[in-house]
């Protein structure tokens, strides 16, 4: 089955929030319409895919979700500038 770890980020890309899913396209609509309106996504309207990277198994991309997690905002702004430089919404791709 496989699975990713992405991050999303709000209009001004000052918010970044790093989710793991086996269902990309499910869980970027549930963000972008705002599904859960008390989750973290919803209040603070992080829903422009900026990363996203994908693995064969859950359990790897979970390591990665707690691997981008641990690390600082500047790496987290690098990982997405390196796949994303101009940070277009990545969803539209998908």
């Amino acid at each position: 089955m496989k699975a990713w770890t992405y991050i999303t980020t709000n209009s001004h890309n000052r918010v970044l929030y790093t989710g793991v899913t086996s269902d990309l396209k499910g869980r970027m609509v549930s963000h972008k319409t705002k599904k859960y309106p008390n989750a973290f996504t919803a209040k603070y309207n992080a829903d422009k895919l900026v990363w996203l990277q994908e693995f064969d198994s859950i359990i790897d991309a979970r390591a990665r979700e707690k691997q981008i997690k641990a690390g600082s905002r500047t790496k987290k702004i690098k990982l997405i500038e390196t796949m994303n430089p101009e940070w277009e919404d990545l969803f539209e791709k998908l």
